[in-house]
């Protein structure tokens, strides 16, 4: 060291380019050699100078690496949908299902993009494959509501695997020292209004995609088709054979339209939707008729549409409309229903906006817009508390909670709302979402089936102990008993009689209300107390004396009951309210009892029934309802075949009458009010 305080390295010659080991330990011995501040400095030097020539460096190249390892990892969370219940997709192989859910899915092996998509609806599930005998029912699994909007959210705003702009990705910002990647922000999911609004303005679409993109998306929920044997003795073949006219008559005079007139052999329109196709395609699948279903299902791919500026009836169109396409959908498979049924669901949303959340009646399909009934500012009851098996299961079919919401949505309101033993009005405000006062209280015509759907809704969600469907339905049933239920002085007949404004009790009995025998045997089937049974085979009894007391063994659209002794008859009917529709509800019961019980006697009583159809009602080109059951000389056939007859009667019948009660099994499937079997869901955790 010098006396400057400057520091002298010296090395022997040679030591800096040598690089034999006697050079390579001399430099190493002169380093050691050196005091230990001396080295420090040295070492601090060279540090200083690395991190100088580090500065001067553009960050462009870091920050292309960073971007690149972000691409990386951002492959990873493509969205996946949830795989599908074994319990209910028992086809379904669990290793398939194991592997389907551990590992992400290559760039390669991914689902190409929405523009290169087939434009063939078929190609998700072939109709002739749909058809096949090997398929069997697989029923869907869903996420929870308040999650569906969330998936198709993420599903809808996850970039495409090829995407790698720096935009779209984010990247890592050196200058203000942020240390993790900006990862790509998900779009927030919708509000209910906003998923509402989007699916009105758009009906065309599911979550804000073509519906040929989203069943792609959804592909593993979709439903397989069922198989059925068709007919297997004398009286099934029968009723095919009832069906088979029918159609025939539809076919020739009405086809297209909504009902066939089969005397002046004409057709007759109400909402201008094909009613008798659509209601009658389960039936047809059903019963084996695989040349009159393809023949249904075509005009519905073809010809039925659904944005004619015309007004339609909530109730009954989501009934028979969209219960038929949801129900030909899981029996079959054919997802061209099910896109239907979307796009006819989306345009019955209008309704639901209403500012009590009970729906107006009124929907006009065209316009998307909705308003209460022309000739009252009140609504149903049973009308808006019978739609959501149906708006519930599009949900769970299509993965899109907005249907279910707002349907659920009635059921709260109704459920908060003041009744009398549980028993409801048979009118309800949409506007104020107040029942009307002093109105009529029923179990037929305007209330009948919201006691109905409260049951088959709990089935239909899981059978949820302690749910409030299931403890309005108890409290009807004991309001019933206690407030509805009377017998016949003489032979102890039980009826079901009305409240008139709500208190004065009147000994009348709609036909319609001989559903209920069918709906107690199957609560009780699901745990309901044994009252409810002892009713549900009084009441049958009854039903039964309403059509063997007639003449025609045809029941009449109303009967009435005698209070005291002095009455002539214990049963009897009005010449006004003589008339028999064709309608289901006491076969729809018989056929509950004989599922449930196995017991043949109820299809003896539904033999007996059917015969006096085919005296009474066929006619050249169908079967017709007719104004008067208690003269078999004049029964005054009143030319309309409802699409009912075929959607229920017949299909009740034919169900009552099988070798296989559990053709349809009740624990797998729930009926809806126009007798259209829908999947039972599993219970949500």
């Amino acid at each position: 060291m010098k006396d400057g305080g400057h520091i002298t390295l010296t090395l022997p010659p040679g030591a800096a380019t040598t690089a034999d080991e006697r050079g390579r330990k001399s430099l190493r011995r002169a380093w050691n050699q050196l005091p230990r501040c001396q080295r420090n400095l040295i070492i601090l030097g060279i540090t200083g100078f690395c991190v100088t020539v580090l500065l001067c460096l553009s960050g462009d190249q870091l920050l292309a690496a960073s971007l690149k390892d972000v691409d990386t990892k951002a492959e990873v969370v493509a969205y996946q949908m949830p795989l599908p219940n074994p319990h209910h997709h028992p086809g379904v192989d669990k290793d398939v299902a194991k592997d389907t859910a551990a590992a992400p899915v290559p760039a390669d092996k991914r689902a190409p993009r929405a523009e290169a998509l087939s434009d063939k609806f078929n190609e998700l599930v072939a109709y002739g494959e749909a058809n096949s005998a090997e398929n069997v029912a697989r029923l869907p699994e869903t996420v929870a509501a308040e999650g569906l909007h969330q998936a198709v959210a993420m599903a809808v705003a996850l970039p495409p695997p090829d995407s790698n702009k720096e935009q779209d990705i984010g990247g890592i910002d050196i200058l203000n020292n942020v240390e993790e990647p900006v990862a790509q922000e998900q779009a927030e999911p919708l509000s209910e209004g906003e998923q509402l609004e989007q699916a009105i303005k758009n009906p065309l679409t599911l979550g804000g995609v073509s519906f040929k993109e989203h069943l792609k998306k959804i592909k593993p929920l979709l439903a397989k088709g069922q198989h059925f044997h068709g007919a297997t003795n004398e009286r099934q073949s029968a009723v095919v054979a009832a069906f088979k006219h029918s159609w025939a008559g539809y076919k020739k005079y009405a086809w297209g339209h909504d009902n066939l007139k089969p005397i002046s052999q004409y057709s007759h329109e109400w909402f201008g939707l094909g009613l008798t196709i659509v209601d009658s395609l389960d039936t047809m699948y059903i019963m084996g008729l695989d040349d009159e279903f393809k023949e249904g299902r075509d005009w519905v791919e073809q010809s039925l549409r659904f944005d004619t500026k015309r007004d339609v009836n909530l109730f009954e169109v989501t009934i028979r409309v969209l219960g038929g396409l949801l129900s030909a959908y899981h029996l079959s498979g054919d997802t061209m229903f099910l896109a239907k049924a979307a796009e006819l669901g989306n345009r019955l949303l209008p309704a639901f906006q209403s500012p009590s959340n009970i729906p107006y009646s009124d929907v006009n399909l065209g316009d998307l817009s909705a308003h209460s009934p022309k000739w009252s500012p009140d609504s149903s009851t049973s009308e808006v508390t019978t739609i959501q098996l149906e708006f519930r299961d599009l949900s769970r079919s299509t993965n899109i909670s907005i249907y279910e919401q707002v349907a659920h949505k009635v059921n709260e309101k109704v459920h908060d709302l003041e009744k009398n033993h549980g028993l409801v009005p048979i009118f309800i405000n949409a506007n104020t979402g107040t029942f009307r006062n002093y109105a009529t209280i029923s179990l037929g015509a305007r209330g009948d089936s919201y006691y109905e759907y409260l049951l088959k809704q709990w089935i239909q969600t899981g059978r949820r102990d302690n749910d409030n469907l299931i403890l309005d339905y108890m409290q009807a049933v004991d309001g019933v008993l206690t407030q509805l239920m009377r017998r016949t002085p003489r032979e102890h007949w039980v009826y079901i009689g009305e409240l008139i404004n709500g208190k004065d009790f009147k000994p009348k009995m709609d036909h319609l209300t001989c559903y209920l025998p069918g709906t107690l045997i199957l609560g009780h089937q699901n745990g309901m107390p044994d009252s409810h049974l002892i009713l549900a085979r009084d009441l049958l009894d009854t039903c039964y004396q309403t059509y063997v007391m007639n003449p025609t063994h045809l029941a009449a659209e109303i009967s009435y009951f005698a209070l005291t002794e002095k009455d002539d008859q214990d049963i009897y009917v009005k010449p006004n309210d003589a008339h028999n529709l064709l309608r289901p509800e006491f076969v729809e019961s018989l056929y509950y009892f004989y599922s449930l019980t196995g017991n043949r006697t109820y299809q003896d009583m539904g033999w007996k029934i059917f015969q006096a159809f085919e005296t009474h009602a066929k006619v050249n080109a169908g079967y017709t309802s007719m104004g008067n059951v208690k003269n078999t000389q004049s029964t005054r056939l009143r030319d309309l075949m409802e699409s009912f007859w075929m959607s229920e009667t017949l299909k009740y019948f034919y169900l009552l009458f099988s070798d296989d009660r559990k053709e349809i099994d009740l624990e797998q499937w729930v009926f809806n009010s126009e007798g259209h079997p829908l999947p039972v869901y599993p219970l949500k955790t």
